[in-house]
């Protein structure tokens, strides 16, 4: 019997390569997905607000619209997960994709079967939010985190979190007064496949810290603890 809810989650392939996209295409539908594509930045944001995609597969080498700047401007208004798949490969790149709110980053040449298993992971990390609401909130000094509404606000101020931000912090919060060891909160947030990337790890902290400490009350929430992993020091109130 075929997978009905699989059909249901929608990738939007944005990239200006014919050959590609025919190919993710047809291996995205033969895997049960619902697919549609883009061949420029500006078309990829018009259906990104149209049709809603489930996630995005991201080319960043586009015409009209560095792939940079279409995640830059969608950021301001979706947060839609992002597989960035291109040829910059290098780790500045990856890096600055990440910064700027992609979930994970790809480089080309590419193994199909391992972009099928990042899309996996995503949805496995979209799933575990859902499961995860509860009614709980919690304070840390001037910090408030509301899990039920998956919102965060600092000093009387909301602060907008994307979903890789939130399930960072979330395990952080529920977790506080314990190390959480860099293997533990990559195989949580990530997935099992992830628990060797400290980078991508360290670059999403980054981001998140930056966004508690928009304010004086979110300043050191997170502690580093060296070699090993993250943790919030602080008992919740």
């Amino acid at each position: 019997m075929p997978d009905t809810r699989l059909k249901r989650f929608r990738i939007l392939v944005v990239d200006d390569e014919e050959r590609i996209l025919h190919f993710l295409t047809s291996k995205l539908k033969a895997s049960g997905y619902d697919v549609l594509t883009a061949q420029n930045g500006q078309e990829a944001l018009e259906r990104i607000a149209s049709q809603q995609p489930d996630l995005v597969v991201l080319d960043l080498l586009l015409p009209k619209m560095h792939g940079f700047d279409v995640l830059r401007e969608l950021r301001s208004f979706s947060s839609v997960p992002v597989i960035v798949l291109s040829a910059l490969g290098a780790d500045a790149e990856r890096i600055k994709g990440l910064r700027l709110g992609a979930d994970d980053y790809v480089p080309k040449p590419f193994n199909p079967d391992e972009l099928l298993a990042r899309i996996e992971a995503v949805r496995r990390r979209m799933g575990s939010e859902e499961g995860s609401k509860t009614s709980e909130s919690v304070c840390f000094g001037t910090v408030e985190i509301d899990f039920a509404k998956r919102r965060v606000v600092v000093d009387g101020k909301e602060q907008y979190l994307t979903r890789i931000e939130w399930l960072l912090l979330s395990e952080l919060a529920r977790n506080s007064g314990r190390l959480m060891l860099y293997e533990e909160l990559l195989g949580k947030v990530w997935g099992q496949e992830y628990r060797g990337d400290i980078q991508i790890l360290r670059t999403w902290v980054s981001r998140l810290r930056r966004k508690l400490n928009a304010t004086s009350g979110g300043r050191g929430l997170i502690q580093t603890v060296p070699k090993a992993g993250y943790m919030i020091e602080q008992s919740p109130s």
